[in-house]
């Protein structure tokens, strides 16, 4: 099955949740499709993510997880997969749900791609860099593909999102297999990943869509920014001091500041 085919199936699917879409969205920001394909496919996806040894680590304070995206390194199916989220007809059907406007994907795949996380692995509560690599576009929709086979909540690895802010209580969205969430990302769009607890990897296919139009009204610019959770005031600290410093960095030498290297460098 190719990426035109796969695409058909997730338009299908969608089209056939979209008043529900459409009303969760517009109650909280973010909306969420179980079974989105066949589950026999959905498994194939799973069994084709690269050895981890084949992935880019990224280690800090700020997260723990394997990622890439280097499509044309990985097996077929995981690239037409990651790539049928950007055929036109999907774009088309969550702009109707969102309403968001004039909706783009992004063939770079700027900080997309795929993850895994393993044992222990996590991510910190964070709002995502404001635009894409060029800062032409603003980013607006985070969307998460969850492919690990029966993974259960208590596992770990969940989805947390924040709209009270960190200081708040979380909302954790279980990343359920074969289940997509998509999430609004702006200035308040806090959100991270609990600590998995399983003892095997999760995995997850992303993208990210972007647009020529700010999504609350006004231009506004920041970089990705992250914090402590509650009961890790240290950490937070020294997360909130990281992330003004790169701010800082980027607004005193704007082409200066290095680039990441998570991208499809084709």
């Amino acid at each position: 099955m190719n990426r035109h085919e796969i695409a058909g199936l997730i338009v299908s699917r969608l089209d056939a949740q979209a008043a529900a879409i459409a009303s969760q969205y517009a109650a909280g920001g973010h909306f969420i499709v179980d079974d989105l394909l066949p589950e026999d496919l959905a498994r194939q996806i799973h069994a084709s993510f690269p050895d981890p040894a084949a992935m880019m680590l990224r280690k800090s304070l700020r997260e723990l997880k394997y990622v890439t995206s280097q499509m044309d390194r990985c097996p077929p199916l995981l690239d037409d997969i990651v790539f049928a989220f950007q055929d036109p007809r999907v774009v088309a059907a969550i702009a109707r749900a969102t309403g968001l406007a004039a909706l783009e994907p992004d063939e770079k795949l700027y900080a997309g791609g795929v993850s895994l996380m393993a044992p222990g692995h996590y991510l910190h509560p964070h709002i995502d860099n404001s635009h894409d690599m060029d800062r032409a576009r603003y980013r607006v929709l985070n969307l998460l593909y969850y492919v690990s086979p029966d993974w259960k909540a208590e596992e770990g690895g969940n989805l947390e999102l924040w709209p009270q802010g960190v200081r708040g209580e979380p909302l954790t969205i279980h990343s359920k297999f074969n289940r997509l969430v998509v999430i609004a990302t702006h200035r308040t769009s806090w959100h991270s990943v609990s600590p998995v607890r399983a003892a095997r990897n999760r995995t997850c296919v992303s993208n990210y869509y972007f647009s020529k139009v700010p999504p609350e009204g006004e231009d506004y610019f920041h970089v990705t920014s992250f914090r402590g959770r509650p009961g890790q005031p240290v950490r937070d600290l020294l997360l909130r001091a990281d992330a003004a410093l790169r701010a800082l960095a980027r607004k005193i030498r704007p082409s200066g500041v290095a680039r990441t290297r998570h991208y499809y460098k084709r």
